[in-house]
């Protein structure tokens, strides 16, 4: 298939890629590169066509040729969605349902949206189906929910929406974010000798590696599209519903010297949902997650060593995302609207032979 990948130079984006080139398909990317190369952590980025354009800037003639969007750039996580919650609607909101629109007028096949288990919510302990009822506390989980209901309309003959729910990301990538729990937690452990929770401990998380997360959308890719037309999924592996206290100790087991320290200021989190994988497992076969916590944190803390992580380097602007946008505005190169001030370009459209030109698949 000929595959767009929005936010393709993103933390996932940079891992589910390659991956997706390893099964054949013609893969392009569409990115803003809002965290230019300040995040890099280990392995480059793989070298595709692209687009360096703003997802608010997409029109249908963009997306002609494409048989699925895979579709990635958000503002991601809960602190960087309460940033600037309007700039979160317009971006995870409003640019994502206008895509999907110039999608379907485009006459692109499939589209799968990056969507988020964090619109469960504030839900306690119960373990939760795709029918079981939103809760969502931030902009960003509430875009989610707002994303998946305005998108879900256009679906028609033709026009397939998916919707995949991941659960919380974790795990090694070129553009490694450190603002993620288990990311967090690794990184602490090893930078200072903490495994530093900032909640009271007891908020439930259900985790996956971005890789399996990539294995989900290669599923829906590869399964029969009356399976997934309009669908929602939990992208979750089973048993890996954790609280975050039990998180922390897995951490603190794995990395040689620290010892779990709960921050003075730390209460409950309302952000507290499990889910069930139910419906994944039964409907895309072919989605066979490899990677479990206990994995990820030796992966993450071997990431970790080998590339010298420093205290600065985890909480500064390379790994933390709104440190990184703060950064950049503060410096007159990003403006309030998340746009690049410079002359870049970036919404001009390169002609077909010089955009497949710049890059190889190979």
């Amino acid at each position: 298939m000929r595959i767009l990948v929005t936010g393709h130079k993103g933390y996932i984006g940079t891992v589910m890629v390659p991956m997706l080139l390893e099964e054949g398909h013609d893969v392009v990317g569409l990115d803003s590169e809002l965290f230019g190369t300040d995040c890099l952590l280990g392995d480059s980025e793989p070298q595709i066509p692209e687009f360096k354009m703003d997802v608010r800037e997409v029109d249908s003639r963009d997306l002609e040729g494409f048989d699925a969007i895979i579709h990635l750039a958000n503002l991601s996580n809960d602190p960087l969605g309460s940033l600037n919650a309007s700039l979160t609607y317009e971006i995870n909101y409003h640019a994502s349902v206008n895509l999907a629109k110039q999608a379907k007028r485009a006459g692109v096949g499939l589209f799968i949206h990056s969507s988020s288990c964090s619109m469960y919510g504030a839900a306690g302990d119960k373990i939760l189906d795709e029918k079981s009822d939103f809760n969502p506390v931030t902009p960003y989980a509430k875009s989610k929910v707002l994303t998946e209901q305005a998108v879900s309309k256009l679906a028609g003959d033709g026009f397939s929406p998916v919707f995949l729910r991941n659960a919380t990301a974790y795990g090694v990538s070129p553009k490694l974010r450190g603002d993620l729990v288990l990311n967090n937690l690794t990184g602490w452990a090893f930078t200072t000798g903490e495994v530093m929770i900032l909640s009271d401990g007891t908020p439930w998380r259900p985790i996956i590696h971005i890789a399996d997360i990539s294995r989900a959308f290669i599923a829906v890719l590869n399964a029969p599209r009356e399976v997934v037309h309009n669908e929602a999924f939990n992208v979750a592996v089973p048993g890996e519903n954790y609280q975050v206290r039990e998180l922390a100790a897995m951490v603190e087991e794995i990395v040689p010297g620290s010892k779990v320290v709960y921050a003075k200021d730390g209460g409950p989190d309302p952000r507290c949902y499990r889910v069930d994988t139910t419906k994944i497992e039964t409907l895309l076969p072919d989605f066979k997650p490899q990677w479990t916590a206990r994995k990820g944190v030796e992966e993450l803390y071997k990431a970790y060593k080998d590339n010298n992580l420093t205290e600065a380097d985890l909480n500064g602007t390379r790994f933390q995302r709104i440190k990184h946008i703060e950064r950049n505005q503060e410096t007159g190169e990003v403006d309030s609207t998340l746009r690049w001030t410079e002359s870049t370009d970036e919404g001009d459209l390169a002609p077909e032979s010089e955009l497949i030109s710049s890059g190889s698949n190979n």
